[in-house]
């Protein structure tokens, strides 16, 4: 940190001279959508970028902490999915001059809420799907279709999405679950850097795996 400085998650534009890339969560005002501290946009208003989010659906976007994402990402909510147990698909109840209730939910494909993990890092015009769960630390390439869920710390590409490799061995991908780097304090993210941002992953595996020797100690 800067001396004097403080992260803060409530910072509109939290790049010094840039206005085009924004913190998610203090410029949110849908209650149903949810973002963690830290999590950005490439972008002013991310709410443009959820679309078909209908208050009657009642489903959420959750997104967590430290997320990146790219210019054009769209998440597509539930209000786009049309009734199909019907021999019309036509969406009556959306138009003013039409004699029909919303139907049951019974009767929609709902998927859910979609939720996000943390550090997650969706790229350019990615498009996400109603329902889907991104696993934390997952990669999400640009231009993909999202329209399954996504486990942690893999990376996906394509229309339909689709796994390419995961990024680390099931090892480590299991240590920085139990890490939860994200929901530590500012003072000790800020600590941890150095192991966050380093290549060298027999070392990464070494520190992570004393710090949470110490964390265990200091637990009982």
């Amino acid at each position: 940190m800067e001396k004097g400085v403080r992260p803060n998650p409530n910072k509109i534009f939290p790049i010094p001279g840039i206005s085009t890339v924004t913190y998610i969560k203090p410029t949110i005002k849908n209650p149903n959508i949810i973002a963690g501290d830290f999590s950005y946009f490439s972008g002013v208003n991310f709410e443009d970028c959820v679309t078909h989010h209908y208050d009657f659906n009642e489903d959420r976007l959750i997104i967590g902490k430290f997320c990146q994402i790219a210019t054009g990402v769209e998440f597509v909510m539930n209000g786009a999915n049309h009734q199909m147990n019907a021999v019309s698909t036509f969406p009556f109840y959306i138009f003013e001059g039409w004699d029909e209730e919303i139907p049951p939910a019974v009767d929609m494909p709902l998927k859910g809420d979609t939720i996000v993990g943390n550090d997650v890092w969706i790229g350019q015009n990615a498009t996400i799907l109603p329902g889907v769960h991104i696993g934390d630390g997952a990669i999400i390439g640009l231009n993909s279709v999202v329209g399954h869920d996504i486990p942690p710390y893999t990376i996906v590409a394509g229309n339909p999405a689709r796994e390419l490799r995961k990024r680390f061995d099931d090892e480590l991908i299991q240590m920085m679950l139990r890490l939860k780097w994200w929901d530590r304090s500012l003072e000790e993210i800020n600590t941890l850097i150095p192991v966050l941002t380093c290549s060298d992953l027999t070392r990464v595996k070494k520190e992570i795996a004393a710090l949470l020797k110490k964390d265990s100690c200091e637990e009982v």
